[in-house]
């Protein structure tokens, strides 16, 4: 079904509020008025409560019985002299249109014609309020001109007495127009509002308009009972079908919308009750919410949880003061804390960040309160609720709730944050993680700048981790880790080491029993291409100290150690040229080798030592005291390569043998080279 904008109905199959009846009634009521002397009737209600849609069933009826209704719509004119004006051309403009009623229309158009130009004398409002000493002033002018007053309203009135029915001028809006343009409505009625056969159907919002006519002298209400009849004051919306109506409309706005966003059932009626529902008054604020609902649910396309985007809509929508300043608040909602200091708490610009929300939101701070609650829980803890800590973001973040910050930046700036980008490929990713073939093509589709902070995100599925995941998992992870690029770590970045190792422990730790995980280890090793990734399982497993996790029983891990030890001394020049930190490598080998094995033999081979003195560059990254500048510099694991070689006079030979090959694009690193070979050490080692 096609979303129905905020436009008034105009037939009774339209009718959802069962007022076909009533308006029917009412215009049976009209026509059983005297009118010969006109009548004036009011349809009354605020804004937004369907008065216009009601005028239309009452006109509905009327035309069927082809009773004349005009039209005269004030907006369309400013000014007391344009309404004049304007009134008696587009009544008499209308009436010309229907060849019974062309006579009445060309009277009531030279009648119109006397009072064109009077509008902007100061004294025609009291005149038409019955002041005696103007009327007379008035008189005199308007008797110059041609015919004079009396005998165009006397032509006017004869021909209008003729009529076997009413005419009908509706005036809609009129509590839309400005103080002084709802004074000159009234005027214009109560200056032909006697003429017979002619019936003035008023809409507006009674208190909008009692408040514009007392500024006239006279209190509005007795103004008023002085001009209508009759009125209809159109009763409130029952809550019962008003909570349907804006059901309905919610399912409209997202019907047909493929991917709406997932839909937490037992989330959504307290956040109805408590947020959404208060801020409704009427059905013009169920559609000017469903049309909202609609353009964002179908621009987020599923990325944000719909509870919250319903909920968010309707604060968008009706407190849009409240909805600006959440924009200032994204960190005072959504950062969560551990146990605090309750003075720092009540102090913090966080917690002033949410006192300024509610106080933003007046008298509908309890629907802001509520908010809170139930969409931001993480800012709960300011307004004397629960304490959420970290943890929970990852629940936050897979649910796809806006109490996580990524999800709140994307649904306010409908730009994925580069967390969030990570996020959503980690979560494709994961679909395709039971399947080695889809997982490994997947993460090689993407970017390879980005793997780091894909692979990351992982770990916000590690409640859902599962056998069949683990040795595809595995095996992708810890294959694709040295063709992660390398970029300049922070204080607190862990690396693309780190960041791969966190994910693999959690997907094997995930198998819980140490038989399971053994047979897993051995399945995988058989599918990894290097020596560093196996490794990097093995010692994850095992009982290193300070490395290993103990996954697997000791023996076990005995085992694999010393298998990967021999795989290590029998592995060509060529294999070995390749892997990365193959320094590390090989001194792990010679390090934890048992006596009975057999010593670890370096190659006399420039490849072999060309790639030993690149694995052993680090950079590292100083800083002065008061500067922001980071200077980055090259050193050397030096005394590691002199353990690895068993001496500085063999390393120093290997180094020499390598310069006579002349190997291309190696010369910034021989000359760090001879700079340790001549004895300089960096400075924070105690020797320059």
């Amino acid at each position: 079904m096609p979303l129905k904008a905020d436009k008034p109905i105009k037939t009774p199959k339209e009718d959802v509020l069962g007022r076909a009846e009533v308006a029917v009634s009412f215009a049976k009521q009209l026509l059983s008025l005297d009118i010969s002397e006109g009548v004036v009737v009011g349809v009354l209600g605020p804004w937004g409560s369907g008065k216009t849609s009601f005028v239309n069933l009452v006109r509905g009826y009327l035309e069927n019985l082809r009773v004349p209704v005009l039209d005269f719509n004030p907006w369309m004119f400013s000014g007391t002299e344009q309404l004049i004006d304007s009134f008696f051309i587009e009544l008499s403009a209308q009436l010309k249109l229907n060849s019974t009623l062309h006579e009445i229309g060309k009277a009531l158009e030279s009648y119109g014609e006397i009072f064109s130009g009077l509008g902007s004398l100061p004294f025609v409002g009291p005149l038409i309020e019955g002041s005696s000493k103007v009327s007379k002033t008035l008189a005199k002018i308007l008797q110059r001109r041609e015919g004079g007053i009396t005998s165009s309203r006397v032509k006017v009135e004869k021909a209008l007495a003729t009529l076997d029915k009413p005419i009908v001028v509706i005036i809609d809006d009129i509590d839309r127009l400005t103080v002084s343009e709802i004074q000159d409505i009234f005027k214009l009625v109560r200056l032909t509002a006697n003429f017979p056969n002619v019936i003035y159907i008023l809409a507006f919002d009674r208190l909008r308009v009692e408040q514009a006519l007392t500024e006239q002298g006279l209190p509005g209400r007795d103004y008023l009972e002085k001009i209508l009849q009759i009125s209809v004051d159109l009763p409130a919306i029952p809550n019962q079908i008003l909570n349907r109506h804006i059901s309905q409309a919610i399912n409209e706005a997202i019907d047909g919308i493929k991917n709406p966003g997932p839909f937490q059932k037992e989330r959504w009626p307290d956040v109805f009750m408590e947020i959404i529902r208060p801020l409704f008054k009427n059905i013009r604020d169920v559609r000017r919410y469903a049309l909202a609902v609609h353009g964002t649910v179908l621009n987020l396309n599923g990325q944000v949880a719909l509870v919250d985007v319903l909920a968010l809509e309707a604060i968008r929508v009706f407190l849009p003061d409240v909805f600006y300043q959440i924009h200032e608040s994204i960190d005072g909602l959504t950062e969560t804390s551990e146990i605090t200091l309750d003075t720092y708490e009540n102090q913090s610009p966080l917690k002033e960040q949410i006192d300024q929300l509610i106080e933003t939101a007046g008298n509908k701070a309890n629907v802001v309160r509520a908010l809170i609650t139930r969409i931001f829980p993480a800012a709960e803890r300011h307004i004397g609720g629960l304490r959420y800590g970290d943890e929970w973001k990852k629940r936050w973040l897979q649910e796809r709730r806006v109490a996580h910050e990524h999800i709140l930046r994307f649904y306010l700036e409908r730009l994925p944050s580069k967390g969030l980008q990570a996020f959503v490929d980690a979560e494709r990713a994961f679909e395709k993680m039971a399947n080695l073939e889809e997982f490994n093509h997947y993460l090689r589709s993407l970017d390879p700048s980005r793997l780091e902070d894909v692979i990351a995100s992982l770990e916000v599925f590690e409640d859902r981790f599962r056998a069949e995941h683990v040795v595809p998992g595995v095996v992708v992870l810890l294959n694709i880790l040295p063709e992660i690029p390398e970029r300049p770590l922070g204080m607190f970045d862990l690396g693309p080491e780190l960041i791969v190792s966190r994910v693999v422990y959690r997907l094997i730790r995930s198998l819980q029993d140490h038989s399971r995980v053994e047979e897993a280890v051995r399945n995988i090793i058989r599918h990894l291409n290097t020596l560093y990734a196996k490794e990097l399982l093995i010692t994850m497993v095992g009982y290193q100290e300070g490395a290993g996790h103990k996954l697997v029983s000791k023996k076990a891990a005995e085992n694999f150690e010393k298998e990967w030890r021999d795989e290590v001394r029998s592995a060509s020049i060529s294999t070995l040229i390749k892997e990365k930190g193959l320094l590390r490598i090989l001194l792990l080998v010679k390090r934890r080798a048992g006596p009975e094995e057999p010593p670890l033999d370096i190659p006399d081979s420039p490849f072999m030592t060309l790639a030993l003195l690149r694995s052993a560059q680090v950079e590292v990254y100083s800083q002065s005291m008061g500067s922001r500048f980071v200077r980055p510099s090259v050193r050397l694991a030096w005394d590691e390569l002199v353990e690895l070689y068993g001496s500085e006079d063999v390393l120093r030979d290997r180094i020499e043998k390598l310069k006579s090959t002349h190997p291309e694009g190696a010369d910034e690193l021989l000359s760090l080279v001879d700079k340790y070979l001549a004895g300089w050490r960096p400075s924070d080692s105690g020797r320059n």
